[in-house]
């Protein structure tokens, strides 16, 4: 599907260049979305997403939980641009992460799921789905969570609506940089 609006293949301004640059090594591309979104953007909003990123890196709750949040709300919400980059980091993780990430859909019966990530996947697909959480589900969240980590869950399923969001917004899909990450790993093997 083509962007609603054009990527831009060379922007204006250092930064937005180095960040180009960063892209290319990451990921062997500049994602769809850098293209479409961020080169328009004034450098605040890549200063914005670089900070959410660190804060990421500062939540108590497990990465494999912040993983299957954002993967929850993605796949709702059907950002298929949020789904490709989740797995991708997913991928680099450990494949056992992007094993559970392929099985969220089927979380509730999937034994790959603890009853706390089932708590987690039930809240945040309640919050994504109706725009509230009934207070039974709350709870069920809060038997495995401390207060400061369902803040986080909340933050996971606010932050990437915002995310998919500004993709399906603008027309942006999948860069498939999963299967690129595949082939660079085979390539290092052989």
């Amino acid at each position: 599907m083509a962007t609603y609006l054009p990527p831009i293949e060379r922007p204006k301004g250092l930064l937005k260049k180095v960040t180009y640059g960063i892209m290319r090594r990451m990921f062997g591309l500049v994602p769809t979305g850098t293209q479409v979104f961020t080169a328009r953007m004034p450098t605040a909003f890549m200063t914005y997403y670089a900070k959410a990123y660190r804060l990421d890196k500062k939540l108590q709750v497990s990465t494999e939980t912040a993983y299957i949040v954002r993967h929850q709300v993605a796949s709702i919400n059907m950002c298929t641009a949020c789904m490709d980059i989740g797995r991708y980091f997913g991928l680099k993780k450990s494949p056992e992460t992007l094993t559970r990430l392929d099985a969220v859909a089927e979380y509730e019966s999937n034994p790959l799921f603890t009853h706390a990530d089932r708590a987690a996947l039930d809240y945040a697909r309640e919050l994504t789905t109706n725009k509230s959480v009934k207070p039974a589900t709350f709870a069920r969240l809060s038997a495995h969570f401390s207060e400061r980590e369902i803040c986080e869950i909340a933050y996971l399923v606010a932050s990437e609506h915002l995310a998919n969001m500004t993709n399906l917004g603008l027309g942006v899909g999948s860069d498939g940089l999963c299967e690129i990450s595949q082939q660079r790993r085979l390539q290092k093997v052989s």
